[in-house]
């Protein structure tokens, strides 16, 4: 039922006449559409640092625009750009409202082409352009939803080669073939677009509330489970530990540093190199560049590394405050950034991860952390052995990690099926808009 306004939308009739566009990955278009090289319809305004003497950018009236601020397709808060062979040369420009703002380099770019139109004057990034169209021939609501409509086809023919950071070529961004239909058509595909999008990025935002709704759930349980154990009947006493308050009372109130010991043993080059995740703990193999932390840097010198082993605890020092610890599987080796935590006796490792993965453990663990800002801190040996835990009997350890490894399982598979459905709805959009854009649908006469 959620995509019944969609199919109805892809089964809008075609236009009685076609003809080729000349462009193989468009096909056919409306045979009164007309072809246009982008630079024909379209002029240039590069961004840059804005000078020091223009107060308007630094005392907050001008917004200024980077990649980062291009989440959506609106940027709600002149002069005009000066253009030198359609490229400005300006660094201090204001760019007037009613422009499409484009993203031309940044790692965004590896997976999509972010537009925007600006509602008010802005100043731009350096990684940015600001594309101002011809009143004759093309709209920036138009081509807005002509870029989003053939994002992936555009990643691949404006990427430019060789770049450091992935780059837009404006040579072939400015080259580009756009079949434009007239004016007022334009304006009328935009409008049946801004409709329809609009009641799928609700559906959207819905599929995201509730992904929201099961993280927190999943949460709640675990954390449940790991502090208060699967038995409600069970007596209750005071921790004396504020952060844990009452606990089961057979439970056993302990400093980290009574059951586990900080261990220092050197890797070797046959040792896989294994990572923690924030969110899913320590990897269970190396992992490739593709699938490190953005934010995670190997170094080839692998004579520091630390030897890890199974039921080991490790945590990243920079990170403890984010909740990155885990459970050692497998034999291996970590960074000399990592803390590696070795068990005194017979404790499940995984119980006392899932305990300091809690809300109220790592706001514990920010409060044990040394660091002059909240991005510098570091959580070391000396300080972390000294929080205090609260632990089951072994046995009732596993029992409550089996509970929790089945729940985590049935959420996981919730989640999954919400994250199909937020895929299958950004593909139908995705699908509708390219079809409007290009003259597949005809949605002039749709109410």
């Amino acid at each position: 039922m959620a995509l019944r306004f969609v199919v109805h939308a892809m089964s809008l009739p075609r236009y009685a006449d076609y003809k080729d566009s000349g462009v193989a990955w468009i096909g056919e278009v409306p045979a009164h559409w007309m072809p246009y090289k982008v630079r024909e319809f379209t002029q240039f305004c590069g961004g840059g640092t804005p000078s020091r003497d223009n107060l308007a950018f630094w005392n907050g009236d001008i917004p200024w625009v980077s990649p980062k601020d291009m989440k959506f397709e609106r940027i709600k808060g002149a002069e005009e750009c000066i253009t030198d062979e359609g490229l400005s040369s300006s660094s201090s420009s204001l760019v007037d409202p009613g422009r499409l703002l484009m993203v031309v380099r940044s790692g965004i770019l590896k997976h999509t082409i972010p537009v925007a139109i600006n509602d008010v004057p802005v100043a731009l990034n350096q990684d940015m352009k600001a594309l101002r169209f011809s009143e004759q021939l093309a709209t920036s609501d138009f081509f807005l939803r002509w870029v989003q409509g053939l994002n992936d086809v555009l990643l691949l023919a404006w990427a430019k080669q060789g770049a450091t950071v992935e780059s837009i070529e404006h040579a072939y961004l400015a080259g580009t073939i756009v079949p434009l239909p007239p004016l007022p058509e334009q304006s009328v595909i935009a409008a049946f677009l801004d409709r329809e999008t609009g009641k799928i990025d609700a559906l959207i935002a819905e599929q995201e509330k509730l992904l929201t709704l099961l993280a927190e759930k999943r949460q709640a349980t675990i954390s449940h489970a790991v502090t208060r154990g699967l038995n409600p009947s069970a007596p209750m006493q005071d921790s004396g530990v504020p952060w844990l308050g009452e606990v089961p009372a057979h439970w056993y109130v302990l400093r980290l540093a009574s059951v586990y010991r900080e261990i220092a043993e050197l890797g070797n080059d046959e040792l896989p190199i294994l990572s923690v995740s924030i969110h899913d703990g320590v990897s269970d193999k190396e992992l490739g560049d593709a699938e490190m932390d953005r934010k995670v840097t190997r170094s080839d010198d692998r004579s520091k590394y630390k030897r890890v082993a199974p039921n080991d605890l490790t945590y990243n020092m920079m990170r403890a405050w984010q909740g990155s610890f885990g459970t050692v599987m497998v034999h291996g080796q970590v960074s000399p950034a990592y803390v590696v935590a070795r068990p005194l006796g017979e404790i499940r490792t995984m119980f006392v991860e899932q305990l300091l993965r809690t809300p109220q453990a790592i706001e514990q663990v920010r409060r044990y952390s040394r660091g002059i800002t909240e991005f510098r801190l570091r959580l070391y040996w000396e300080e972390f052995k000294n929080i205090r835990i609260a632990v089951p009997p072994v046995a009732e350890q596993d029992e409550i990690l089996s509970a929790a490894t089945k729940e985590i399982a049935d959420f996981n598979k919730l989640t999954g099926t919400v994250e199909r459905a937020i895929i299958l709805l950004k593909e139908r959009r995705s699908a509708l808009i390219a079809a409007a854009v290009t003259g597949k649908i005809d949605v002039r006469h749709v109410a």
